[in-house]
């Protein structure tokens, strides 16, 4: 018999489809919400309300609703934290603000909380033109010196070299599960979307081919792997370009979604991966891929909508401020007056490894939090950078404070405007 789901179960439901096709109407959504679950009961009108409630439709004037789409995240099935600290744990709040890391210990003003290597390496430009250079390590950035440890790509060669060079044999062997799909020698139909990557500096995208590269070559093995890291990129905190720049972005009063970029990084996306331009590089492309993806997996990663430009969302949101998506970094939730820090302190060993470190003294159960914002800029100016990715106003205590400061200066000139305005009314000298 068909069910009427619940009021929170029906809220959730239609805004993640309209989330994923922020341009169609009430009676469309309304229609993909029966298809995608035929065994719920729920009227047109319901979902018009639900839709009207949240703010997701147009107003009678056709303007944008007045309202911020927040990101969306899951919690990583199985993760497992002790692997980089007992000190943390997960913790889910609410739909809205989602998941977090708190303290299980009391931790100290200066201690290392944990370090990690990063999921994928999207490294800061200097760092990435040295290792198009061949003068630091392809996988983890570190500087490579005269070391007789130093390997190159086993695939270059004089006709179709590759600049790649790992600083010992464990950075090589590492480097299968991402590098072969980016090498110009076994897949020179990656060369144009390379070049895109090193002239636009961008990057949310150098991220997500990285990704994309990685569960491509991980989709190809048993192993379990691939499972696992899937989850945690779908667990990932997302809101896609398109929403975002219908629902957050624009209200913050910035500029407008540059979709012809999009659209180009997307056809030399698909190029690289999928349909290259070439009959010889599709036979190269097929050499690696012995395989077939399954399906879904491959809408996931290859529709425009759904896969890319939710992808690189995902990836804007996600990525550390120096380059990188790291697992348990990705959990760490915002502040304005933030409790730890992230630093880059193995210059000798990996600058793409992080040590998270506690900024003042931390309680049990308290909230680990950074800054996705830069701390000396102005309150307003703060708030519109987090608005402009959906997180809402920042309520932390040093913009509470902020605000109430604001408030009473505000309150101030306009008792002295009022004093002034009564004086020369009466004709007080």
């Amino acid at each position: 018999m068909p069910i009427s789901p619940s009021e929170d179960e029906l809220t959730t439901a239609i805004v993640e489809l309209k989330k994923e096709n922020p341009d169609l109407g009430i009676s469309k959504i309304h229609n993909l919400l029966i298809t995608k679950y035929p065994d719920w009961t729920v009227s047109e009108k319901r979902t018009r309300k639900i839709l009207q409630g949240q703010g997701l439709v147009a107003t009678a004037s056709g303007n944008t609703p007045n309202v911020l789409l927040y990101p969306s995240s899951r919690l990583v099935p199985g993760l497992d934290i002790q692997k980089w600290t007992p000190k943390v744990e997960v913790k889910w709040f609410d739909k809205r603000k989602g998941k977090g890391l708190v303290a299980t210990h009391e931790i100290k003003e200066g201690e290392v909380i944990w370090k990690e290597d990063p999921f994928i390496t999207s490294p800061e430009w200097g760092i990435l033109d040295l290792q198009m250079k061949s003068v630091a390590c392809a996988f983890c950035t570190t500087p490579l010196t005269g070391s007789p440890l130093i390997l190159s790509c086993a695939g270059s060669n004089m006709a179709s070299p590759c600049t790649a060079r790992f600083c010992n044999r464990l950075c090589f062997t590492r480097s299968a599960k991402l590098h072969p799909l980016l090498c110009p020698t076994k897949n020179p139909a990656s060369i144009p979307l390379i070049q895109f990557v090193r002239e636009s500096r961008w990057m949310a995208f150098y991220a997500l081919v990285l990704c994309t590269s990685r569960l491509l070559l991980e989709s190809q093995s048993e192993d379990k792997s691939f499972n696992d890291n899937w989850e945690m990129i779908h667990a990932l905190a997302e809101l896609g370009m398109e929403e975002r720049h219908k629902y957050s972005y624009n209200l913050s009063g910035q500029y407008e979604p540059d979709r012809e970029t999009w659209r180009h990084a997307y056809e030399l996306f698909i190029q690289a991966f999928k349909e290259p331009s070439s009959t010889a590089d599709a036979k190269k492309l097929a050499k690696i891929f012995r395989k077939p993806h399954p399906n879904n997996f491959q809408a996931d990663i290859f529709d425009y909508n759904t896969g890319f430009l939710r992808g690189l969302g995902r990836m804007s949101l996600n990525i550390e401020a120096h380059g990188g998506i790291y697992t348990l970094h990705s959990h760490l939730n915002h502040s304005c007056d933030p409790n730890v820090s992230i630093r880059h302190l193995d210059q000798t060993t990996a600058l793409s490894r992080i040590t998270v470190i506690a900024k003042r003294d931390i309680k049990v159960g308290e909230e680990l939090l950074i800054t996705y914002v830069d701390p000396q800029l102005p309150y307003q100016t703060r708030q519109n950078e987090l608005k402009g990715w959906g997180f809402g106003r920042c309520t932390c205590s040093r913009c509470l404070e902020e605000v109430k400061t604001v408030k009473e200066e505000d309150s101030e000139k306009e008792m002295t405007n009022l004093a002034s305005e009564l004086k020369a009314g009466l004709g007080v000298m």
